[in-house]
Formats: structure tokens, sequence, C-alpha cells
């Protein structure tokens, strides 16, 4: 039985992903290019317009006024206060709480232990990307020594709480998430403890433990899905999903640069389920069961815009040699031009409710991981797409210096704190 159309999954469609704009207009072309405006259906010339770009041509990254690097700190030091305000007392971040009429699927306890680690890496990862940035002096000398006491808490957490992550149940995969997610901020944590041989030893031992987990819930057909509506078989039946082997795929690079090699045969059936899913314009169906459907809104570049980044960093990250400097910066500017076809998804309660099929948690995971792809780029060439970057998050933080995208119990607010973070700090380096 192949898994449900994602219409008739409404609930379904979860933070899960994930994690997944400019408060102008959408620009869908990069000339000359109809607009998409707030609620109008966007018309069949919209949607063409959107799929076209001449991919012989370099692009050249529009002229944004971008921020500051003051502005962009100050931007930072909020979010990074939000953090430490929002932490949970036991060092985690999210719960379950702040219910609303709509919720995500997710059986009791097993999906709510995966958000929260989860959320509580991204913080991690966010607070220790951003803490070299933070400025020297009597006036943040305060924040710096909380944020260190925030991240020992928080590392005592994971060490504890990390191996008790199992899947919620036969159907419901979210743990998939939560291995990844650990794998990043325990590889920048190992990086936080240089000169403590010891903690880097538990550190490396707790990232293969997640390496064996991955390898217990890949799917039958290499990569992850985070549903499984086909079988619910120990060894998972799951859709292998686009943007979950992306970003697993960035977790596990990010460990081998460390010098911590994740299984090979693991990583290379990863790679093939991604390729598999890729198109010629470099942009990703949503999912392997939608094969045959290469056309359907979700799958067209305007509904991919969010998990393309991360696919093709992914790809270039293991070697993939069709992933040139070229197609980084197409999409980045790409991101850029086209952001409202994820605005306009933002902060709906319902998955896929948006033009395209978009859904609002793509929205700060597309931009970290279009972050990740930036700093791929000669780093002569990254100044215009880190100042596309700063402005869509400056423009974004919200009054209690958080970002969100998608109301998810408790977790919204940390984990898009945690992504927005993640992508201004690259854009101060």
């Amino acid at each position: 039985m192949s898994a449900p159309p994602l219409r008739s999954l409404p609930l379904l469609r979860s933070l899960a992903m994930m994690w997944c704009s400019v408060g102008l207009l959408c620009v869908v072309a990069v000339a000359d290019a109809p607009v998409v405006d707030g609620d109008a259906k966007p018309s069949r010339e919209a949607i063409e317009a959107a799929d076209r770009f001449d991919w012989q041509r370099s692009p050249t990254p529009p002229v944004v006024d971008g921020p500051s690097d003051e502005e962009i700190l100050d931007s930072v030091i909020r979010g990074v206060e939000f953090l430490l305000a929002d932490q949970n007392p036991n060092g985690s971040w999210g719960s379950a709480t702040r219910t609303k009429s709509l919720n995500i699927y997710a059986p009791v306890p097993g999906a709510h232990h995966a958000f929260r680690t989860g959320t509580t890496s991204l913080a991690i990862a966010g607070l220790l990307e951003t803490y070299r940035h933070l400025p020297e002096g009597d006036a943040q000398s305060d924040l710096k020594s909380r944020v260190r006491e925030s991240l020992t808490r928080a590392e005592a957490w994971l060490v504890e709480d990390l191996p008790r992550l199992r899947r919620a149940g036969g159907d419901a995969l979210y743990n998939v998430w939560g291995h990844g997610y650990s794998i990043e901020a325990m590889t920048q944590l190992y990086r936080w403890h240089e000169g403590s041989p010891e903690k880097q030893a538990q550190l490396t031992a707790m990232i293969q433990t997640q390496f064996e987990m991955l390898q217990r819930y890949e799917s039958v057909d290499g990569g992850w899905g985070y549903y499984d509506f086909r079988y619910q078989a120990d060894q998972p039946t799951s859709s292998s999903t686009s943007f979950v082997n992306g970003a697993v795929l960035v977790a596990l690079a990010s460990a081998r640069d460390i010098g911590i090699e994740p299984p090979a045969r693991m990583v290379e059936r990863a790679i093939r389920a991604l390729r598999r899913q890729r198109k010629p314009d470099f942009s990703y169906l949503y999912s392997e069961n939608l094969r045959t459907q290469p056309m359907r809104s979700i799958n067209r570049p305007g509904g991919s815009l969010g998990r393309s980044q991360c696919c093709n960093a992914a790809l270039r990250l293991w070697g993939d040699d069709a992933i040139t400097d070229n197609v980084i910066q197409v999409w980045l500017c790409r991101l850029y031009l086209r952001n409202g076809w994820l605005d306009i998804g933002r902060k709906r309660p319902i998955p896929h409710e948006a033009w395209m099929q978009v859904a609002g948690y793509f929205y700060y995971f597309g931009h970290y991981y279009a972050a990740v792809g930036m700093d791929l780029l000669p780093a002569g060439e990254i100044d215009p797409y880190q100042a596309m970057l700063a402005k869509l998050m400056l423009d974004r933080q919200e009054a209690d210096g958080s970002w969100w995208d998608y109301p998810l119990y408790d977790y919204h607010q940390p984990y898009g704190t945690g992504f927005a973070l993640l992508t201004l700090a690259s854009c101060l380096e």
C-alpha cells in the first residue's frame, strides 16, 4: 500500500518538517515577473514563470540594501536572549503545551521526545554558532556567562535523554529529526570542548550511537522518511523524503569533518535516494512516492523552494560534481527573488495549505540550508547573498526576539530561533 496523497494528510504533515519571507510582494521570476499577492490564487502564468530560468547563465545577484554588521549583531543578541529566557528548567527547549484546535499528529510520548530533541539540538547549535560573535567587554560579559551556563544545562539534558529517543510508533518516525539534529549539535559541542579529551570522547561515542540509530530507522529504499503508512515494519518502509535525506546528510558531513566517519553504506544509500528525487533544474520531489507526479505543484520549483537549498547543499558536501557554484548561486537568488512562495505559507496553521502546497515549517529550515550552501561558495563571492539572507531574517524577527514559522505546540519559537541564529552566523563571517 502506498502512502496517502498529501491532500489527505493535512493533520499529519508536521514539524516534522520541520523546520522548515519578503514583507514585499513575491516576485516569482527573475525579471518581468507576474506577482503573487497575499491570498490571491497564483495564475498559470505565474506558476510557469516560477519554473523558468536559464541554467547556462550565471545569475547576477540583486542589489540588496542589507543590514549592517551592527544591526545583525543586535538581532542575534535579541535572539540569544530569547533562547536563554525560554529554556526549560531541565535544560531543554520546547514542550507539548500551547495546543490549538488543530494539532499535529503526535503519538505520545515518543513524538514529543523527538520534537524536544530536535528543538533543543537546534537551540544548542544556534547558541554555539553565535557565541563567538557576541562582543567582549563589561556590557556583554554577563550575556556570555549566561550562554555558557545555558549550554552546560542543555548538554547535560542531551547526554541524559538522547539515548532514549526512539520512533513514536509504527507510523511516526519523527525521531529521525532528533537523531540528525543532535549530531549537528554534538559536532559543535565537540569543537566547543577542544582541549577536553574526556568530553570529546563522550561526544564521539554519542555521535556513533546516533549513526546506529539512523541505520536502524533508514528506509528499505535508502534514506529516511518520517511517516510509514505502508507496513510499519521493524525496518521502516517509509518513502524516502528528499529534505530529510538532505538534512541528515548535512549533519553526517559535519561529523565527518571532525573525523567521525558515518557508515559508508548508509551514506551512499541516502545519496542515491536523494538523487532519484532530483529534477533536471535542481529542484526536488517532496518524497520518493511522488516520482510519478513530477509536475504536481509541491514538486515544482515554487513548491520545492524550501527544500532545494538543503538537498543541493547536502549533495555538494558529499562530492556531487553536478552541484556547481552556479547551481548554489541560482538557488540563492531564487530564494530571495521568489521568497513569497515560502512567505505565503509562513504562520499558517495547516500544513501545505498555501500555494504550491508549501508548509510554514519550511521557511527557516530553507534559509538555514541556503546559508549552508552559501558557505560552500568562494569567499569573495558571498557578500551579496549574505545581504539577502540577513535582510530576510531581520525583517521577520518577532518583538520578543524570536523567529517562528509554524505553530507547533511550544516548539516553534525555539526551533525557528535556532535556525535563524545559524543563518545569521553565516552572515557575520
